[in-house]
């Protein structure tokens, strides 16, 4: 696969200089699933080979962001203003800040991420957007981040803050301790701060742990870890924090704001959660 990856090695203008043309990228191959022109062709061999093995793949990452956007109207309706993304991505349509400022313009958001593209592009998008701020950071040094200064500038934890770690802890192998890096970051976090939450799983929806394992295994060959985590599994992430009403669904079944198309059941591929941290 590797040849294959290296025929076209052109960098585009926009891709920071020291980046790896041959290696995918998780946040570049996501961007490509949701329709976005940030991502290489070594990015979309990958995701198609993703596809392949785990089909409807673009459409559980659209009902995902279709979920994120429903937590940050219901972080706002409950009074959170400060948003804290982890494992952003890069910003497409319908970003935190974009959700969060239509609603309210006071709402702050600090994204962060650890794949330059992802940094530079949200440098790009965000510039000159007061309340906004990019951290070049990885979930599993939660101290690093906490003592950034976009996150020092403008997140105030005193007050409650809703941190986003949506389609991330998948990526995160359980020998990096993502339950020590969530509950690090709880500690930090003022009552009435919310945890919103994502992962894969093949609990829900039509797919088997064979097709997981298949995707994995396509992760695994660009150099990612992808584990699909069971419900169970999934839940001690929510420990120190009041899991709300519906608890951890499928991505649909969070809080819907209109009728779930069910034309595709793949759509519920995945569970999704909100935390109150008390």
């Amino acid at each position: 696969m590797r040849e294959t990856l290296e025929t076209s090695m052109e960098r585009p203008a926009w891709a920071p200089q020291g980046i790896d043309l041959s290696v995918p990228s998780v946040s570049r191959m996501y961007d490509f699933y949701l329709g976005g022109s940030h991502n290489f062709e070594v990015d979309r061999i990958a995701a198609r080979a993703a596809i392949e093995a785990f089909p409807g793949l673009p459409k559980v990452m659209q009902t995902n962001r279709a979920f994120m956007r429903r937590a940050v109207r219901y972080a706002l309706s409950a009074g959170v203003t400060q948003f804290l993304d982890i494992g952003s991505g890069i910003p497409t349509f319908g970003a935190v800040h974009e959700v969060a400022r239509a609603v309210d313009d006071r709402a702050t958001v600090v994204y962060v991420d650890n794949d330059p593209v992802a940094v530079a592009h949200s440098h790009a998008v965000l510039e000159g957007q007061d309340g906004t701020g990019v951290v070049a950071g990885d979930f599993r040094d939660p101290a690093a981040i906490l003592r950034s200064e976009p996150v020092r500038a403008l997140i105030d934890f005193d007050r409650p803050v809703a941190v986003l770690l949506v389609a991330l802890l998948h990526f995160v192998d359980d020998a990096d301790e993502p339950a020590a890096a969530v509950a690090r970051l709880r500690r930090a976090l003022a009552p009435g701060s919310l945890l919103v939450l994502s992962h894969a799983s093949t609990d829900t929806g039509p797919r088997t742990a064979e097709q997981g394992a298949r995707i994995a295994e396509v992760y695994r060959r660009g150099g990612a870890s992808l584990t699909l985590r069971s419900r169970e599994a999934i839940l001690p992430f929510f420990d120190g924090f009041d899991l709300l009403a519906p608890g951890l669904v499928a991505l649909p079944d969070w809080c819907p704001e209109e009728p779930v198309d069910e034309d595709d059941p793949v759509v519920y591929t995945g569970l999704a959660g909100v935390g109150r941290a008390a």
